[in-house]
């Protein structure tokens, strides 16, 4: 049975959080404060939080550097991922993923589907790794952020959680790179 082993010890991840918006600021950004009181409430440190426009470079550029920032763990956008043409977050992050997690969007499908019914399928959630970074790009409802957490997100970022996650392979995404993230995680 998948679920929390109580004897491993629980390691607290660095989690950026970037909202994808051209109308939110941090005040009036629903989705952000849904994630950083999910992120904190489950131990894990809030390492950065921005907001920028729906604009390609923008987004790519914030996560770029974050990607490159060793205190960073893993990435949460949020935003940006449904049909209109202000949304661009999939066009801008995906071409950064050393490799894709199909699994994810898959995921979030068929949780959004128990749901939302048949409008999940207007989502382009996605995610991936990058730089020895996890990078997820949720939508920005703060529902969506809401059960993106609360069914996969949480428990695939603490690594007490078995059979297995996302915390105790951390130590060997950047095999090719040597860039040691969560050491502590190993087991």
């Amino acid at each position: 049975m998948p679920g929390i082993d109580e004897s491993r010890q629980f390691v607290a991840l660095k989690i950026a959080l970037l909202t994808i918006s051209d109308t939110r600021d941090l005040a009036g950004d629903k989705s952000g404060a849904t994630l950083v009181e999910r992120i904190e409430k489950a131990g894990h440190a809030v390492a950065d939080r921005a907001i920028v426009s729906d604009d390609v470079e923008a987004i790519r550029a914030r996560v770029k550097q974050w990607i490159a920032d060793p205190a960073v763990d893993v990435i949460i956008t949020t935003g940006g991922t449904g049909f209109t043409g202000r949304d661009v977050t999939p066009e801008a992050v995906e071409p950064l993923f050393e490799k894709r997690m199909d699994g994810f969007a898959t995921m979030f499908l068929l949780v959004s589907q128990a749901k939302i019914g048949t409008s999940a399928i207007q989502t382009r959630a996605s995610a991936g790794v990058a730089g020895a970074t996890y990078i997820f790009c949720l939508p920005g409802s703060p529902g969506a952020c809401r059960d993106a957490w609360d069914e996969i997100l949480m428990y695939q970022l603490d690594y007490r959680y078995r059979p297995c996650n996302f915390v105790e392979i951390m130590p060997r995404l950047d095999e090719h790179l040597r860039r040691a993230k969560a050491k502590s995680a190993t087991v």
